[in-house]
């Protein structure tokens, strides 16, 4: 049988390939009123296309674990019954076509309280549906983004309750996996990387006191989730800089202590907390990070990054340099990537029985 598209079971929940989606905001919802943060027809068309595509795992996009901790004022959140209410939709529907529902939690960091990518993305004042930013350091992103303000010890401590009852939420709505968001520049990988955390207290300097306030979310979500249902951590394996940042022998270290915690598989990207830095992008050129991490750490990991071509997939897999593949742009050209790849590789994914005549 193809590698991709072999089952696997964590804990007790079994995912029916290595095809998977990861978490894409799409800025889409309402940003003010009592349907702020909540997914409606658009969230529901895009991952239900992906799941009748034959897709194993979609991971929805970063969903805030408080107002304040969207990246725009048009990201899902899930601090509320009303958002619970409508995810269960979403989550019901891709059970039925036999895929795992997860959700990524997040929170924005010093990247909040920013407009549409496609409206240019710019920080957004109060004026705009905007906020205050928080961070663990008083320095903003770039010059475009504000001085965020930083956060007291009572303040982080507020936040990995948030993260908690965000998991019991989740778990409510019917996700079957939650991933921690602790990439990409956003709040926990700010605390991760001395380029922008500079604290001098017990949340910041050395390593130890940097990763503290990320596996404090992750004791306090793995407390409240389902020992039989498995946690995911999103990480950047590195800054992309030469010096003072997050870098990939920092991200194997951690991956060990983050397993002995209860985090059953590292979703490994790259870069988004230091601007202006030159990513050297290719076909696969993240996976190398994500095939370190497999070598050497028990970890089990995802790759993303220029995945798009099934035998490129596969190798992925066949190599041992993963053990699941996140296809993200891909998955947005092709909602039914899974299951071209199914036919070039001689694998099987679920078909829905109104679409058997395409099989």
């Amino acid at each position: 049988m193809s590698a991709l598209f072999e089952p696997w079971t964590l804990r007790e929940v079994t995912i029916p390939n290595r095809v998977w989606m990861p978490p894409m905001c799409q800025y889409s919802a309402e940003p003010e009123g009592p349907l702020t943060g909540v997914p409606h027809d658009w969230h529901f068309a895009h991952y239900a296309a992906r799941a009748t595509g034959g897709t194993g795992l979609i991971i929805v996009e970063a969903t805030a674990v408080s107002p304040e901790g969207r990246i725009s004022p048009y990201d899902l959140g899930i601090w509320n019954d009303a958002q619970v209410e409508a995810f269960r939709r979403i989550t019901r529907f891709l059970r039925s076509q036999n895929t795992v529902p997860a959700i990524q939690l997040g929170h924005g960091g010093r990247k909040a309280s920013t407009d549409q990518p496609w409206r240019g993305g710019a920080p957004l004042g109060p004026d705009a549906h905007g906020w205050q930013p928080v961070a663990p350091s008083a320095t903003p992103f770039d010059e475009r983004h504000p001085v965020p303000d930083e956060l007291t010890v009572d303040q982080i401590g507020d936040v990995v309750r948030q993260f908690a009852d965000a998991a019991r939420r989740a778990l409510t709505a019917g996700f079957e996996i939650v991933e921690i968001h602790g990439a990409h520049g956003y709040l926990i990988s700010e605390f991760l990387s001395p380029h922008s955390n500079h604290r001098t207290d017990a949340y910041g300097g050395s390593y130890e006191n940097r990763v503290r306030f990320a596996l404090e979310v992750v004791d306090a979500v793995r407390a409240v989730w389902p020992e039989d249902k498995p946690v995911f951590f999103r990480i950047s394996a590195t800054d992309w800089l030469d010096e003072g940042g997050w870098t990939a022998d920092d991200t194997v270290r951690f991956a060990t202590e983050l397993h002995a915690h209860g985090v059953d598989l590292l979703d490994v990207s790259t870069g988004g907390n230091a601007s202006g830095v030159s990513i050297p992008t290719g076909p696969g050129y993240q996976v190398p990070f994500a095939a370190r991490v497999k070598a050497e750490t028990p970890m089990p990991v995802a790759a993303v990054g220029l995945i798009t071509e099934a035998g490129q997939a596969e190798k992925i897999l066949a190599n041992g340099e993963a053990d699941a593949v996140l296809l993200g742009r891909e998955l947005l050209r092709d909602p039914s990537w899974a299951r071209h790849a199914a036919r070039e590789l001689g694998g099987s994914v679920h078909v829905p029985d109104q679409y058997h005549r395409s099989v």
